[in-house]
């Protein structure tokens, strides 16, 4: 157990999400006590399920509140004598909104509602969760490697509207911190596509892209190249970040290092899982069929968004200045998704 972990609460929003959940697993295996929101206590069960999956039997340090982003109730709560917060949460859509302001308000909003109440709770500091999309959407340069000093323009042309709701958001936590935080101190944790182990049955939006290989909704693959984390290396960045006195204001992409495109991807599927893989298609996308359909589809236009982008990605920062190693390859993350989804009947 970590020095005086026994002694000190964390809050972690969105503790149902696949990346919440792993890193109160982890915190809890190192003897933190946690509390964690929920938009919804009636799912208390389902993280408690997760986690029990994962290996935790006691519960004694854990404690659940319900709170809204988008609401300023029990937030005072939550933060009450947390020396850390971990801001995982994001505001939830089943179907991307037409206006995307729709999207870009709650998560900024939402945001700031989390550092105010740390704020004047007197909590250290805060590791919030950006992405990739907040730092190398605006890279040009598919020669030089892209670091946690570049940022994607907001106005980015052919930007998705959860990615430019990431980078606003997490412009506006820096520039609160700047402006108003006091005290509190800030880190942001920038991953790219999470894969790896699940500790439940909800799949992320990464889960379902493979899920769509494996069932052959995805009936020709475009060739979108990839860069891939595994949820366990991404928990285990945000807890480094949390206690690092080097990681106070910094920001750190997370990824295994490499990139992976659509076809490897199933090209991985029908070596490694062969029995499960009869129906991933052989066939290769033409990026310019992707940039035609992305005319009359959003799912179409989100991938031609990133047909574009470099993957010429560093995680060399997280390396040197946390000692962060990553524990799973591109590979591993993929193949350990597929069989989360098996064991959860995600797929058959």
């Amino acid at each position: 157990m970590e020095n005086s972990a026994k002694d000190t609460w964390v809050l972690v929003t969105g503790g149902t999400g696949f990346v919440g959940v792993h890193v109160i697993l982890q915190l809890m295996q190192k003897g933190y006590k946690v509390k964690t929101t929920l938009r919804s206590l009636k799912r208390k069960e389902e993280v408690l399920d997760m986690l029990r999956h994962g290996g935790i039997a006691d519960f004694k340090n854990l404690r659940f509140i319900e709170a809204d982003l988008m609401k300023d109730d029990n937030w005072k709560e939550a933060v009450r004598n947390c020396t850390y917060v971990l801001h995982i949460a994001s505001p939830i859509f089943l179907a991307l909104p037409k206006d995307e302001n729709e999207m870009i308000r709650p998560a900024v909003e939402g945001t700031l509602r989390v550092l105010k109440a740390a704020r004047d709770a007197g909590v250290k500091r805060v590791v919030m969760t950006s992405n990739f999309g907040a730092v190398g959407y605006s890279h040009k340069d598919p020669y030089t490697a892209i670091t946690e000093k570049e940022w994607t323009d907001p106005n980015e042309k052919g930007l998705s509207s959860y990615n430019k709701s990431k980078v606003m958001a997490e412009r506006a936590a820096w520039d609160f911190i700047q402006r108003e935080g006091g005290s509190l101190e800030l880190s942001a944790i920038n991953p790219v596509g999470i894969f790896g182990p699940s500790l439940g049955p909800d799949i992320s939006s990464g889960f379902e892209l493979v899920k769509n290989l494996l069932d052959g909704t995805m009936m020709a693959i475009p060739n979108l190249t990839l860069n891939i984390i595994d949820v366990r290396d991404v928990a285990d960045l945000h807890v480094r970040a949390m206690t690092s006195p080097a990681a106070k204001g910094e920001r750190f992409l997370a990824l295994a290092g490499g990139k992976i495109s659509m076809p490897e991807i199933a090209g991985l599927l029908r070596e490694k899982m062969p029995v499960i893989s009869a129906k991933v298609s052989t066939k290769t996308l033409p990026d310019w069929v992707v940039r035609i359909a992305a005319l009359f589809s959003p799912k179409a236009k989100a991938i031609a968004s990133m047909l574009k982008a470099s993957r010429n990605v560093s995680n060399g920062k997280a390396r040197n200045v946390l000692g962060w190693e990553p524990i799973a390859t591109n590979e591993e993350a993929i193949l350990l998704s597929v069989e989360s989804m098996l064991k959860f009947g995600n797929i058959k």
